[in-house]
């Protein structure tokens, strides 16, 4: 699947569609499932500035971690619903960003209430790789978010 960035920091929209293995017997998404598109998301806006997790890890030697998370729960998606799940990152602070994320039925970033499933606030902190601890944001990430 790709994602489309109408500005690379601003608001990222990724595609997805519910599978079995995402539901629970009444092929209804599972709640803690919806971290899952959240996260998959956030990780494809990562590779869209042109970075991957394993990349940064191994070569800058940090990683991001979720330190806090909001998640209000709208509507229910199901089996075989195509989603579209947005990120509008921001920063928050030397070390860490805030991500504004939204799950809504159908493809499209455009507003529409009625197809809006899930609505989650996520704080994630840089964080050196070694030791663990919070670390600044390089540089491509403090540019692309100003």
């Amino acid at each position: 699947m790709t994602g489309a960035a109408s500005s690379p920091a601003n608001l990222f929209a990724w595609p997805a569609r519910v599978y079995w293995e995402d539901t629970d017997a009444g092929g209804i998404v599972y709640y803690a499932n919806y971290l899952r598109f959240l996260e998959r998301a956030r990780t494809e806006w990562l590779r869209s500035l042109g970075y991957s997790q394993r990349s940064l890890a191994q070569g800058a030697q940090i990683m991001f971690a979720v330190v806090s998370l909001n998640v209000e729960y709208r509507r229910p998606a199901r089996l075989d619903d195509e989603l579209s799940i947005t990120c509008e990152p921001e920063l928050q602070g030397a070390a860490s960003m805030l991500f504004r994320q939204r799950i809504r039925e159908g493809g499209g970033v455009l507003p529409e209430p009625d197809r809006l499933l899930v609505e989650a606030s996520v704080r994630v902190a840089c964080l050196d790789a070694r030791s663990l601890r919070p670390r600044r944001l390089p540089e491509f990430l403090l540019s692309a978010l100003k």
